[in-house]
């Protein structure tokens, strides 16, 4: 939900593309994701990093009446390359950044404030690019409060496993139970600052569609409303999962019937088909209608 606004934005799928593949970055705002996210970071070899720049930003100028909103993930900000990734990348062209191995609001501060001076050199709107921070090590999780609370431009948080495992020495195994304090943590504190739902975690083995299916439907319910993914093919069964099934829009349309017309005689509580409705069921079946009324004004 965009807190401004009150407009519900469906940002279901994230896919990433190397930045320094021509091929790939032609065809991956093509494909269905939600967002693409052009990528100067894991996918490009140090040599390659500088010369990256001008290929992301062509491919986001020509895609000017894309579908999917254009992000990149820069270098992180300890790096010899975020400054100079920022500098060349943003402009009219870009809707954010991802922001990788964030582990301090200090750090989102800096970012924030050096992206307003280049907004303002460029004539755009100061605050008008996201940020969205991947929280991807052990320090990041343990400061979580503080960078969901950052009072900047942030309006979600995202989850990195591929990073926070090897930071913490874990197995990440298909079943990813070892993921669920990080996961419930980033949910929780995103909520209590008042941020956008969190957008989970890549899914990096490609032939196991099963365990991508069960990690994207543990993200939904711990509270996500999107996930990272790293190739064309996971696009379909990620947004399927991030959409109401036409039996949840049903089941809803019928509990928000009911209950304004119970509402308007003086009744707060009420049975439907024998569940249970009330206020917290009545505003969860509004969130679902809003969010399928967003899906299907995009796909118009």
């Amino acid at each position: 939900m965009n807190s401004e606004t009150g407009r519900m934005e469906p940002l279901r799928t994230w896919l990433f593309a190397p930045g320094n593949h021509a091929r790939k970055v032609e065809k991956v705002f093509t494909v269905g994701a939600d967002a693409v996210v052009l990528d100067l970071e894991d996918a490009v070899a140090l040599e390659q990093k500088a010369a990256t720049r001008a290929t992301v930003v062509a491919a986001l100028k020509a895609e000017g009446n894309r579908a999917s909103r254009g992000y990149v993930r820069v270098n992180a900000i300890d790096t010899e390359f975020c400054h100079g990734d920022l500098e060349a990348v943003i402009g009219p062209w870009l809707d954010g950044i991802l922001l990788p191995k964030v582990e301090s609001a200090s750090q989102l501060q800096t970012i924030d404030w050096l992206m307003a001076q280049l907004e303002r050199k460029r004539g755009m709107a100061v605050g008008g690019l996201d940020i969205l921070p991947i929280i991807e090590t052990g320090r990041g999780v343990a400061a979580i409060n503080d960078i969901a609370r950052s009072r900047t431009r942030v309006r979600r948080l995202s989850f990195g496993a591929g990073d926070f495992t090897n930071d913490m020495g874990m197995l990440w195994t298909p079943d990813e139970g070892e993921l669920m304090h990080a996961r419930s943590a980033i949910a929780l504190a995103s909520r209590a600052a008042g941020l956008e739902p969190p957008i989970d975690t890549v899914f990096i083995d490609l032939q196991d569609s099963e365990h991508l299916q069960k990690s994207a439907r543990t993200a939904l319910a711990l509270g996500y409303r999107g996930k990272l993914c790293i190739h064309p093919a996971q696009i379909d069964a990620v947004n399927a999962i991030f959409t109401p099934s036409a039996e949840e829009v049903a089941k809803a349309r019928k509990y928000v019937d009911a209950f304004a017309a119970a509402e308007a005689e003086g009744s707060a509580s009420i049975q439907v088909d024998g569940y249970f409705v009330d206020y917290p069921i009545f505003e969860k079946a509004q969130r679902t209608l809003a969010l399928m009324a967003a899906i299907e004004a995009k796909q118009d």
